[in-house]
């Protein structure tokens, strides 16, 4: 290949990476503007996608009680599950509200099943030491949670 064709295809290819790059800028809408998570639907989402999965878990916990009798070892482990889950889903609600008192437009609270995290995403821009300190206080009131397993995590959303 001669010199004046690879100074030709290098020309093009430095061109192709050039108008590239100018794509990507204009699909990617960098136009100075502050990125925000979509969550109009964010909080709607997460609870429809837990609320989805806890009901899968209760039927596939219905069939196993429907399965066995009072007796077995298998239904009273099952029956247990589905208590656990129903005051799990219960403590959540109930924080969750009481979040919102205290001037959160949304939240929602994620408490673990096999562990003692807590998950708390809020609805604002940014999460400040006294909001976190309020909320901490909250969850240290209504529940028995250790320090270390609170996370306590802003989601921007507009609604």
């Amino acid at each position: 290949m001669s010199n004046k064709k690879k100074i030709i295809l290098m020309s093009c290819l430095v061109g192709l990476l050039a108008v590239t790059a100018v794509f990507n800028f204009v699909f990617a809408g960098i136009e100075g503007e502050e990125k925000t998570v979509p969550t109009a639907n964010y909080f709607t989402t997460y609870r429809t996608e837990r609320n989805s999965s806890r009901s899968e878990e209760f039927v596939q916990l219905d069939s196993v009680i429907a399965l066995y009798d009072e007796e077995n070892e298998k239904y009273k482990e099952a029956v247990d599950m589905k208590m656990k889950i129903v005051g799990i889903m219960e403590n959540e609600l109930q924080l969750e509200t009481m979040i919102k008192s205290l001037g959160f437009a949304d939240a929602v609270v994620s408490i673990g099943y096999d562990s003692d995290n807590v998950n708390v995403f809020i609805n604002s821009a940014e999460l400040n030491y006294d909001s976190a300190l309020s909320i901490y206080h909250l969850l240290k009131e209504e529940t028995d949670i250790v320090a270390g397993n609170i996370i306590i995590m802003p989601v921007y959303s507009e609604s």
